[in-house]
Parts: C-alpha cells; sequence; structure tokens
C-alpha cells in the first residue's frame, strides 16, 4: 500500500495541486485544511504510514508556524511552505528541523516537490558516513542527514570510518572533517580513491574558514566536492543530494549498458566482463551451462510476441532465484547461461537438473491462459583457458539435448 504524505493546507486551491503532485508521485494524499483536523486524521493513523508532510506556515489556528512544530513533533519529516517572503519567515522556518521549505510564488516549487518526495523514499536505501571527531559536530551533521531519512553512519577517526565503509555496503558518501585525530581528511580522500572512484563514492570535505588553500587540497586528493564552516542548511542539502544524485546517475548508466533492457538480467557483455575478471585466476574447478527455451517460436507464432516476452520475463525470475549466487546472462533470443565457479561437474549437474524441473512446473499468466515452456541444457567443466571454448562446448552439449528430445540436460 503506498505511503501517505499528510497535506495541511488551507487553501483549496493549492490543496488540489498538491495532491495532484503527490498522487502523480505514487504516494496518497491526506489532506487537512487546519491543524485541529491535522490533529485529528493523524490520531488515526500510524506515524510510520507517513513518508511526510507538507505544512502551510500559516493557517487560521496556527498562524505562527504551530503546524510544523506538531509534524516534528510527531517524527515526520516536514516540508513547509509559506506565502511570505520576508527573511524574518525564513529565518523562523529554517531555525526548525524541517526537510526544506518554498515560497508559494516559486514557480519551480511543485517540480522540485515531487523530485524531493521520490528521493525521501530512496534515502531510505542510501548510507552516508560522517567521519568527525567531534561529538556534537557529528551528531549535528547526522541529524541534518536523518531528516531525509539517510541512512547514516558515524566515525570519530580515519580506521574506523575506512572499516565501516567495508562493511557497509549502501554507503554512497564520506563527509570528512579535515583535522582528524589518526589522518586529515585530505589524506583519507586520497587513501579511498586508491579503492573506490567517484563513481562508486562520493566524498565532501568539511572545515572551519580561515585555513586558505584547503579546498583545493581536497579536490586534488580525490574529493567531489567541500563545504567550509559555519555552512547554511539549505547549501548543505543541495550539495549531498547533488552527489548522491550523481552517484545514482552513474549507476543508472552502468545498470543500462550491463542489463537486458526485457529480462533485467545480465547482458552478454557483461557476463564476459565478468566471468573474464574471475577466470584471471581460475578457479580450480568450475563448470558452465548453455541452455535455450524449446519451440519458443512456436510460443511466438501461436500467442504473439507479447507471450514469448511474458516466458522470457518468467525464465529469467526463476534464473534469479535459483542461480543468484552464480554468474548468468541473457545471451540473446531465447538463450541464457550460467556461469558457476568452485562447482564441479557432478555437484552443478543436480544443480542445473533442479532448474530443469522449476521450469518445467512454471504455469506463466498471459492473456487469460496460463503458458508452460521446457528448457534444454548443455553443461560443461571443460576449461582450456577461454570461457568462449567453454561456452563452445557447452552449445554442443545444448544441440545434443536438443536431438535427443529436448527438456534434458546433457553433460560431458
Amino acid at each position: 500500500m503506498p505511503q501517505k504524505v499528510l497535506v495541511i493546507e488551507d487553501s483549496l486551491t493549492s490543496t488540489k495541486v498538491l495532491q495532484k503532485v503527490i498522487q502523480k508521485a505514487g504516494y496518497n494524499a491526506v489532506c487537512a485544511s487546519s491543524l485541529f483536523q491535522a490533529k485529528h486524521l493523524f490520531d488515526q493513523s500510524m506515524p510510520e504510514e507517513f513518508l511526510c508532510a507538507i505544512v502551510d506556515f500559516h493557517l487560521p489556528d496556527a498562524p505562527n508556524g504551530e503546524s510544523i512544530d506538531f509534524t516534528i513533533e510527531a517524527y515526520i519529516p516536514t516540508i513547509v511552505v509559506t506565502g511570505r517572503e520576508d527573511e524574518e519567515t525564513r529565518s523562523v522556518i529554517i531555525a526548525k528541523r524541517i526537510v526544506d521549505y518554498f515560497t508559494k510564488g516559486n514557480s519551480q516549487f511543485y517540480e522540485y516537490l515531487s523530485r524531493l518526495l521520490t528521493r525521501l523514499e530512496r534515502n531510505k536505501q542510501i548510507g552516508i558516513l560522517v567521519v568527525e571527531d567531534s561529538r556534537a559536530e557529528r551528531n549535528a551533521t547526522i541529524a541534518l542527514l536523518q531528516r531525509h531519512n539517510f541512512v547514516t553512519y558515524a566515525a570519530s577517526n580515519v580506521q574506523d570510518g575506512l572499516a565501516q565503509i567495508k562493511q557497509h555496503k549502501q554507503i554512497k558518501l564520506v563527509i570528512t572533517d579535515d583535522d582528524l585525530p589518526d589522518m586529515s581528511g585530505i589524506k583519507m580522500a586520497e587513501t579511498l580513491r586508491q579503492t573506490y572512484s567517484k563513481e562508486d563514492l562520493a566524498i565532501i570535505g568539511i572545515s572551519y574558514q580561515g585555513r586558505p588553500g584547503l579546498s583545493a587540497g581536497f579536490i586534488k586528493s580525490g574529493a567531489n566536492d567541500y563545504l567550509t564552516r559555519p555552512y547554511c542548511h539549505e547549501e548543505f542539502f543541495c550539495r549531498v543530494i547533488q552527489n548522491v544524485e550523481y552517484i545514482e546517475n552513474i549507476d543508472a548508466i552502468q545498470r543500462a549498458a550491463n542489463t537486458d533492457y526485457l529480462t533485467g538480467l545480465p547482458n552478454r557483455r557483461y557476463f564476459f566482463s565478468k566471468v573474464n575478471s574471475i577466470l584471471q585466476s581460475p578457479p580450480v574447478e568450475m563448470s558452465c551451462a548453455l541452455l535455450d527455451i524449446d519451440y519458443f517460436k512456436k510460443i511466438n507464432d501461436s500467442y504473439g510476441h507479447d507471450a514469448g516476452d511474458e516466458v522470457l520475463k518468467a525464465l529469467a525470475q526463476t534464473l534469479l532465484k535459483h542461480c543468484q549466487q552464480y554468474q548468468i546472462a541473457r545471451l540473446g533470443g531465447e538463450e541464457f547461461c550460467i556461469f558457476m565457479p568452485d562447482l564441479a561437474l557432478v555437484e552443478a549437474s543436480l544443480f542445473i537438473e533442479k532448474l530443469r524441473q522449476k521450469v518445467e512446473q512454471l504455469s506463466i499468466p498471459f492473456a487469460n491462459k496460463l503458458l508452460q515452456c521446457t528448457i534444454s541444457i548443455g553443461l560443461t567443466d571443460q576449461y582450456t583457458g577461454s570461457i568462449d571454448d567453454m561456452l563452445l562446448r557447452a552449445d554442443k552439449l545444448l544441440y545434443q539435448a536438443k536431438a535427443q528430445g529436448r527438456n534434458q540436460l546433457v553433460t560431458d
């Protein structure tokens, strides 16, 4: 069930627009025109049901931001909207523990809000490490990040920070002070870049004013960005989100290049890259299976190519569940491959036979019908220094499986 977004806004026109933005983002809008009504709606729900709240600063029964205090105290990430543009109102708003705020006259507000809603959900999967020896500064930075739903990690020195990055794979951004007890932040950035590229891990350096050249030192040592304390909270969030989105955009490009668009499996290019990397130090034992959907053309001819696509996707999901610990790929058409390092032929035969049986038992829904399919498989453990030679051998065995009646496994 989609999460809820609590809207506290007395303008009917603004409420209707916010509802459309929220629904388009995939969430359910729960709307109140006053603080009293909002409290009543909130009492009927659980706090964890709400992704966030969008709150008008000025309401008839909450003229000075009291509604903001209510949602913050209820532990709901809070986005503030206001028709006032004076500096005094701005100062009052940003002094509160809010996610962000907007003025109603901003033409980009609704577009930015849509992105922010998506961001708040996505941030629950993004880890950020704060490396700072001052507990007060460390906790203050973590508190800011938690407003945006980031998963936070803390370290008081470089060695602890490096260990946490290695342990927690979801860490995508490191925010580090330069003045650390065991190593400078600049040296930490340099050390991290020996293992992690800017596309894998972003680094933001932080230090106080009065140290000329420090920002250049961070950037030259591999940091993506730099902030000087005391910084504006709005600038802090903009820098953090900009660097997180850079990592995500690169990851999306790499996934698109390495993934088969229909099935979501790794494609031929990625398969060969990954397997050749493994074979730089070849395992003592390994097996490779090549499989093909039986009579796939007949499925397309009888039910249409959409039916064929559903069969391909169902097989891909079965492969992902059954073979997730191994290298799998769609090589093209209805042909798939499984490379199993450290698995001898006997064990691999039992494993792949179970896969064949699972596929045979599939019932694939399509246009009020249940489709079935079977696969023929060639399996080999003969490695002569090239994955290409292994695949050629598996292909010959696959051809034998087809010739012998299909829906079977043939091994060396």
